[in-house]
């Protein structure tokens, strides 16, 4: 791999220990996976958390001195304040913890953004331009939907390039990698970000790993649809590029999708699969439902909005616990907006900064039953001893209201 005098120095350890260990990753990367040379980069999300790997190798950077020379947005953990002030303390006992996680990431550098949605909301992307981003249903999105360009990075990756603004010239970042190479015809009505979801895992889990060029999809879908979809292709089957034909940037004909070449393989898509998807994530529990998620990926604005409207004026049944999680920015809009008053007001609940797949959901819902319309927030259920059943949204509310199952 070919290094400029900057990166030799930087590998060399003329800077600090930090920058060389950052740097000695990447390049080994890079090496692995045929990269020609590293790209200088402007942009980073990161997927760091609390858990122990990702605060040892933080704690390993810092303490060499190294500074983050991009700052990255990060994932989200979870908002302990809010857990203790609505009344479920600190299910892990980690207040001190995440004292400490906070303070490490702000001493890198790192901006405090605390969400999974950061690609439409605090670092969006141009098209056509090279970044490191970590986070599964962040990244096919920032390849596909804004045809900017990135690997699916790891927490480690994304922070040591974070630290040397850097990451390694291969894969997506390549035109020949960004190509079609799986047609698949989609034969059934796609209405919502429901159905979004069920089509992006049923997908992914026909199909062999590459890059899919979905056809007969809607020309108009919103950015909701665009963001469940993404999970999902992400969580079915690692998939971070993808083409809609006439929707997304780099795939306006079929031949461009598929840069004139024949596909490897076609795929239908039908009702049946969308089922199957739904029943296969659906654990069943023949206890009554106890908690509902919503959020997974982080709700945007226009998702609480629809959540509002269907509780104003009711209330969540007293044995049901009702969560939207969501980014910071979002909930503050929710509250000036009026929504944050409704939806407490029906007894429901919006944490900001938090994530769905949590030691805090673990120790709070383990063996409990619950309902969700994330396919990818199911799809956690076996590490979580957690029932879920997906439904669409407006399924999960009524259930919320009338308590049972």
């Amino acid at each position: 791999m070919h290094l400029t005098k900057f990166e030799e120095d930087m590998l060399a350890g003329k800077y600090t220990e930090g920058d060389k260990e950052a740097m000695k990753l990447l390049v080994a990367i890079g090496d692995a996976l045929g990269a020609d040379r590293m790209i200088e980069i402007n942009r980073v999300h990161t997927s760091l958390i609390h858990h122990a790997s990702d605060v040892w190798y933080s704690d390993k950077m810092l303490n060499g001195g190294a500074k983050c020379r991009i700052s990255p947005t990060v994932n989200p953990n979870y908002n302990l304040d809010y857990l203790k002030k609505a009344g479920f303390g600190d299910p892990c006992n980690e207040e001190e913890h995440l004292k400490s996680v906070n303070d490490v990431f702000q001493k890198l550098g790192i901006t405090l953004s605390w969400s999974c949605t950061p690609e439409i909301q605090q670092n969006v992307p141009r098209m056509g331009e090279h970044v490191a981003f970590a986070e599964s249903s962040a990244t096919p999105y920032v390849n596909a939907i804004l045809g900017a360009r990135s690997n699916r990075e790891s927490a480690k990756s994304s922070l040591a390039s974070a630290i040397t603004g850097r990451t390694p010239n291969y894969g997506f970042h390549l035109d020949e990698n960004r190509i079609g190479d799986t047609l698949i015809n989609v034969e059934t009505e796609i209405k919502d970000d429901f159905d979004y979801h069920l089509l992006g895992y049923a997908a992914a889990q026909r199909m062999e790993p590459g890059v899919p060029v979905f056809t007969n999809m809607p020309q108009t879908p919103l950015q909701e649809e665009l963001v469940a979809f993404c999970a999902e292709l992400a969580t079915g089957g690692s998939i971070a590029m993808f083409h809609i034909l006439g929707v997304t940037p780099e795939a306006k004909t079929m031949d461009m999708a598929f840069a004139g070449k024949k596909p490897k393989q076609t795929i239908t898509i039908t009702e049946k699969d969308l089922k199957w998807a739904q029943d296969r994530l659906s654990k069943g529990s023949d206890k009554p439902v106890e908690f509902v998620v919503f959020g997974c990926p982080h709700y945007s604005i226009a998702q609480v909005i629809e959540v509002a409207q269907q509780l104003e004026g009711k209330k969540v049944h007293k044995d049901v616990d009702f969560w939207i999680l969501t980014s910071e920015p979002t909930k503050k809009l929710a509250k000036d907006m009026g929504l944050l008053d409704v939806i407490e007001k029906a007894g429901a609940h919006i944490i900001d900064s938090t994530c769905s797949d949590d030691t805090c959901w673990h120790k709070l819902y383990g063996g409990k039953s619950g309902v969700t319309d994330s396919v990818k927030a199911a799809f956690y259920t076996p590490r979580m001893d957690q029932n879920f059943t997906l439904r669409r949204r407006s399924e999960c509310i009524e259930i919320a209201i009338r308590g049972g199952y």
